[in-house]
């Protein structure tokens, strides 16, 4: 939303689950960064908003941006503040920024998680720069936060650059992240790296269908997704491979997203490794403009070194909706959920939703999504 130059933004999600016992309102899933289906699972509660105010003054436009969030019983905190400017008459393209800005690229909305997502500390970047028909985005970082520091023995830095618009097909398009970290005084080291490589085809196999391939791998204190991975100087780094493919549709008053993704971790200093397989989707069906049904049906497993563990989930919800999309929001829901899972996930997660045994649980709640 834009007024006279100032931006209002944002996201926010909650409501009430009305048959929990034990303080479980959600978040059953077996801990892969694919594995969580976000129906009726979430559970919590909370808002974060951008402001944005936007400028020019003899020919560069400049922007000022602050984003507060605030979820649950925690503080509010700072997810962006940065000031960005652009017009450069040596690059009149070029989006240049400083302080700590979000650098979102690509999700998975059913399971609530970005693949491709660099930015989140300090640090400074250009975006924006064309190459060839390409855009590239650049951007340096340290390991801090506005809203703290890493300790004084910890240092950490990292680059990303992020090469987008690479037209390889008719209506397909890739994109290359590469991640460098470098710190000290982290445990096993403090360097790292990643490459990320993603596919997106319009009109694929269908026309409305589109089509997110995702082919992902990072070593060390570098995150899969672009971002540092365990800084604070205590943990050590792992190696991860990933591999995922997302569709989304849209078919007259039938829409959806489906996923099926695949994802090895192996920790740096104690070499175990966990093996994470996630296949799952999500449909919506509009019987009028504004009254939609929602079902999202999804099968995990976790194979590491003790039993493999599996956990199966099915929601079936009713929304009123703007509209018969399955991107409309806000969206206002009465879900039912069944989770199910085997003994060996039972124990991995006795603190949490396997507490005293439990393999199955049942969840009814009422829930609002929006963005805007």
């Amino acid at each position: 939303m834009e007024v006279a130059g100032f931006e209002f933004n944002g996201y926010s999600r909650g409501g009430p689950v009305f048959n929990h016992s034990d303080g479980v309102k959600g978040h059953i899933g077996l801990g892969g960064e694919l594995q969580k289906y976000r129906l009726g699972n979430e559970g919590d509660n909370g808002i974060e908003v951008n402001f944005a105010r936007g400028f020019e003054t003899g020919g560069i436009k400049w922007k000022v941006n602050y984003m507060p969030a605030k979820w649950g019983s925690g503080d509010i905190s700072t997810e962006q503040a940065y000031v960005e400017m652009s017009g450069f008459g040596f690059a009149p393209e070029a989006k240049f920024w400083v302080g700590q800005r979000r650098l979102r690229i690509q999700d998975v909305h059913i399971v609530d998680y970005f693949l491709m997502n660099y930015g989140d500390n300090i640090g400074a970047g250009v975006t924006d720069i064309p190459v060839g028909g390409m855009k590239l985005g650049v951007g340096v970082f340290t390991g801090d936060k506005f809203d703290g520091n890493l300790p004084n023995n910890v240092k950490a830095q990292r680059i990303n650059a992020d090469l987008s618009e690479i037209n390889t097909n008719p209506g397909g398009k890739l994109r290359v992240l590469l991640t460098a970290v470098n710190g000290k005084n982290q445990a096993n080291g403090g360097s790292g790296s990643g490459i990320s490589i993603s596919h997106n085809q319009k009109d694929f196999l269908l026309p409305g269908m589109s089509n997110a391939l995702f082919l992902q791998t990072s070593r060390g204190h570098a995150r899969i997704d672009g971002q540092f991975e365990a800084i604070d100087g205590l943990t050590p780094g792992k190696r991860v491979v990933r591999i995922a493919d997302s569709i989304n549709w849209q078919s007259g008053a039938f829409g959806g997203q489906a996923l099926i993704g695949y994802q090895t971790n192996k920790a740096d200093v104690t070499g175990v490794e966990t093996k994470d397989f996630s296949l799952g989707a999500r449909g919506s069906y509009a019987f009028t403009k504004n009254f939609k049904m929602l079902a999202e049906l999804s099968t995990t497993t976790r194979k590491g070194a003790g039993p493999d563990q599996r956990l199966s989930k099915a929601t079936l919800a009713g929304a009123l909706a703007l509209s018969e999309d399955f991107w409309s929001r806000p969206e206002l829901r009465l879900y039912v959920t069944k989770a199910n899972w085997n003994q060996a996930a039972a124990v991995a997660n006795a603190a949490t939703f396997g507490a005293n045994g439990k393999t199955s649980r049942t969840l009814v709640g009422v829930q609002y999504e929006v963005w805007w």
